[in-house]
């Protein structure tokens, strides 16, 4: 587009299926603050604010390529709910509910999102899953070096910050980075 039109959530989305990466980082962009708002219901919970976000990033990647316009929810309602699933799951993981005090868990049923479509129960699972498959992927797939890279990347550091918080050079950093797409890009939902 040439002119200065913001692009809807839909169009990114079509050109993210296009392979287009700037398209993605668009919308890491617009969602950040979603993000942030719901790992900000998590603080005071075992996992820092830092991890959170992250968990919460990964839960808007999975979003991102999982969603399904046909199944008539909006992104944002999509995306918002693979983020907080992503977080919920991260600390099930971590303490495995033992520690976890009850006022902070959010089930699944309860809807955030006044006056916005609630996704069925099927679309929940498929999400979770999709979040618990990439979750799975990051974790398993990549080295400490690559999820410690993607997880500065997401929070909106600089290859060349990366690379001094690391002690590696930029293009090592950008190495990794194109090592995370390609295993992403491998990730089938």
């Amino acid at each position: 587009m040439s002119d200065n039109k913001q692009k809807t959530d839909i169009e990114l989305l079509e050109e993210i299926s296009n392979n287009d990466t700037t398209a993605i980082n668009e919308l890491i962009v617009r969602y950040r603050g979603t993000v942030e708002t719901i790992a900000q219901k998590y603080v005071g919970s075992p996992l820092e604010k830092d991890d959170l976000v992250q968990e919460g990033m990964i839960g808007l990647l999975a979003a991102i390529k999982s969603y399904n316009s046909k199944k008539g929810t909006e992104f944002v309602t999509y995306a918002s709910r693979c983020i907080n699933n992503s977080v919920q799951t991260a600390l099930r993981k971590f303490s495995r509910l033992k520690d976890i005090p009850q006022a902070n868990i959010v089930t699944l049923d309860e809807d955030f999102f006044e006056g916005r479509t609630v996704l069925s129960a099927e679309d929940e699972y498929l999400a979770k899953e999709s979040v618990s498959t990439l979750t799975e992927v990051l974790y398993e797939g990549l080295s400490s070096f690559e999820n410690e890279v993607l997880r500065l990347h997401i929070v909106g550091c600089s290859y060349t910050e990366i690379a001094e918080k690391l002690g590696k050079n930029p293009k090592s950093i950008d190495n990794a980075i194109q090592r995370i797409r390609k295993k992403l890009d491998r990730v089938t939902f």
